[in-house]
């Protein structure tokens, strides 16, 4: 099979969230069953171009309509091994090799149309005609729309997969969008619209032979006015199904993960006790404490549950315990988190930066790992701090909710403690049965750490999911 992913980002070599994290890991796992051709193409990067263990080679280029404009396309090739898995970049330094910033610059708009375009047309000159073309997120939609409107004869039996990894971000623009930049047949003029508006995800969504999304609690939420950011009425009919995430086990493996100060595994975790004593004397903890340390590896966003952990948190720090914070965002939850490390000295570190090295550490010297998202498509750090032994503290939402059943003290099923209404009172009794049981049942609570780290939260059983998915299109 044949399956060509687009994507605007995958690590490791760029990444700003969850998504960098998926792309690294699917089409690797994709490529690894038998009979399978996968073919990634990214936008090249300046932050891709200059780092120089990244090695590519030029594999052709062209000039390709934007709507009025004339626009160069490059294709290189990431040199490797693998002839399975192919990696391309899609070159033009006005929208991509000279910009630090990944998202965010004022005409994100033109440069995602123009990289979703630029992937098709790479695709026909290199006459890799997909059996599967599969998109991710508002970033590449327009593969899908161009797939159909452009490419209809070239690849009349390729089936179109859209993915959904967060539905708030979809591609807004104005009409005048669709002259000046798409370039589509007035046809396809409905489509795209929504509102009075272009929404390119919007696009996607319609046109797709399948709508995916990251979990499959997610995907009943997006068909409800609360999650979906008004395209809950689009959603409902369309065929939509959820698959939930996996993580790169090889690359969160904490037996052999090199930022830590010891590695450990579940068959013996004493590693995981030197790593916490470090954590401590790293973040200027109180070290003489046998204190439960929560942790949380975040964006400081309203919707990441920073707002709770705001308004619980002189409560919090009443009792027992040390909380760590990693991350960066709204300059509001900054402000606060930061003020609550000076007041709490020895008991609160908070690190506002993103530091790859030290979530891991922070995954490997929490005892609690802290997730109260007001909504969350899938999440991958509640599997991550799993796979290092630290028990998960979530609300009942999205992916969490499929990742992280309750745990029951009368069978001793379940992974982590949760609460379903979101509010700071429901978030605190949650974290005060799980440093309950640390307190009282150590051992109980020590053997939930253990099991956690022993489920299988690889991509093998997704991918699988996957080629189901595929086949069952094909098929048709």
């Amino acid at each position: 099979m044949r399956i060509a992913m687009l994507a605007s980002e995958a690590a490791p070599y760029v990444k700003t969230g969850g998504l960098g994290d998926v792309m690294q890991a699917l089409p690797a796992e994709l490529a690894k069953i038998k009979g399978n051709e996968v073919a990634l193409f990214l936008p090249y990067y300046k932050k891709i171009k200059q780092d120089p263990t990244i090695k590519t080679e030029s594999v052709g280029s062209f000039t390709m309509e934007l709507a009025w404009r004339e626009s160069y396309v490059g294709i290189f090739r990431l040199k490797s091994r693998r002839k399975k898995l192919q990696i391309y970049f899609i070159d033009n330094d006005y929208y991509f090799g000279t910009r630090n910033a990944i998202y965010g610059d004022f005409d994100d708009g033109e440069r995602f149309a123009y990289y979703s375009k630029a992937a098709m047309a790479a695709l026909y000159y290199l006459d890799f005609k997909p059996d599967i073309l599969h998109c991710h997120d508002w970033q590449s939609a327009m593969g899908v729309v161009y797939c159909r409107a452009l490419y209809q004869n070239w690849c009349p039996e390729t089936k179109t997969i859209f993915t959904i990894h967060n539905v708030e971000y979809q591609g807004w623009a104005d009409q005048s969008f669709f002259e000046s930049t798409l370039g589509l047949p007035e046809f396809f003029r409905g489509h795209m619209t929504f509102d009075g508006s272009i929404n390119m995800m919007k696009g996607a969504i319609v046109m797709a032979d399948m709508v995916t999304t990251v979990s499959e609690t997610y995907a009943k939420e997006l068909c409800l006015p609360y999650f979906a950011h008004r395209l809950d009425g689009i959603l409902r009919d369309v065929p939509l199904c959820g698959i939930t995430n996996g993580i790169a086990t090889d690359v969160y493996d904490p037996a052999t993960d090199k930022a830590l100060v010891a590695n450990y595994s579940a068959e013996d975790m004493l590693g995981k006790w030197d790593n916490k004593r470090a954590l401590r004397q790293e973040l200027g903890l109180n070290t003489e404490v046998d204190t439960p340390i929560l942790g949380m590896v975040t964006r400081l966003a309203g919707h990441k549950g920073i707002d709770l952990v705001c308004y619980i948190a002189h409560k919090l720090l009443q009792r027992d315990v040390q909380l760590v914070i990693v991350g960066t965002g709204e300059r509001q939850y900054e402000c606060v988190l930061s003020a609550l490390q000076k007041q709490y000295p020895g008991k609160v570190c908070v690190k506002l930066a993103f530091d790859p090295k030290l979530a891991c550490r922070v995954y490997a010297g929490v005892d609690m790992y802290l997730m109260p998202s007001k909504s969350e498509p899938c999440g991958l750090s509640q599997i991550i701090a799993m796979r290092y032994g630290a028990v998960p503290i979530v609300a009942e939402t999205g992916g969490l909710k499929d990742t992280v059943p309750p745990f029951d003290p009368e069978s001793g099923e379940g992974r982590g403690f949760t609460f379903g209404d979101y509010n700071g009172e429901a978030f605190l009794d949650a974290i005060d049965r799980a440093v309950a049981m640390y307190y009282n049942e150590r051992d109980a609570f020590n053997a939930l750490a253990k099991r956690n780290m022993q489920i299988d939260f690889s991509w093998q059983v997704p991918a699988g999911e996957y080629m189901q998915l595929y086949t069952k299109l094909l098929c048709k």
